[in-house]
């Protein structure tokens, strides 16, 4: 049995939750993070020496980081509709993963912790504002992909990519301030809504 270590109201957690019904993957998931047992106690350290969550345990194999764990599930549990063998394709879902976990994961980050989580180390309203307006301008280049595609992110059938950029989308949507338009990006938060999975892990209010 899959073991996933982390809270489900975790963005990275919830990559890994909603890959999992999309593959019918049994799974026991343990609470950590914030609110729950510390990532930074030793029997969390060991699996991960970062300190953070998740972690996924396949009977004796450890693995982190989140876009490595659904990259591996996706390989080790036939998840080839979603993460296809070719090089071409597969280099295609890589390259807007990676864009999410670090061009547009690193362009919210001031702004959420103002505006969600309240932070107190983070009160510069100019770098608040310069964060949204980085957010903004990411979110403009997904709207441009999307209005290339006219369907998910790396093409015409729903990957591997759509899932880490789907949680994102629904984090923007639910972060208040001002948005420019983007009706690509409206018409794609639809069409991942029709998904039960994504109704469950993404489309829940959680943020």
């Amino acid at each position: 049995m899959i073991r996933i270590l982390g809270r489900s109201d975790s963005i990275n957690v919830r990559k890994v939750l909603w890959l999992c019904d999309e593959l019918s993957l049994p799974y026991q998931r343990e609470d950590w993070g914030r609110g729950f047992r510390s990532p930074k106690e030793d029997e969390f350290v060991t699996l991960n020496p970062n300190a953070t969550i998740p972690v996924l345990i396949d009977d004796d194999f450890v693995l982190w980081q989140s876009n490595s764990i659904i990259r591996y599930l996706a390989n080790a549990y036939g998840g080839e509709q979603l993460y296809p063998v070719d090089a071409k394709k597969r280099a295609i879902i890589d390259q807007w993963i990676d864009w999410q976990g670090i061009e547009l994961n690193n362009s919210w980050s001031y702004a959420l912790m103002h505006i969600i989580r309240q932070s107190p180390a983070h009160q510069d309203l100019k770098r608040v504002q310069e964060s949204i307006q980085s957010w903004n301008l990411m979110m403009q280049i997904l709207e441009r992909q999307l209005e290339k595609t006219n369907a998910y992110v790396a093409g015409q059938t729903f990957s591997l990519a759509d899932i880490g950029i789907g949680l994102s989308v629904q984090r923007w949507y639910l972060t208040p301030f001002d948005k420019p338009n983007c009706p690509h990006v409206k018409r794609y938060y639809d069409l991942l809504s029709q998904r039960e999975a994504y109704l469950r892990w993404g489309n829940n209010g959680q943020n």
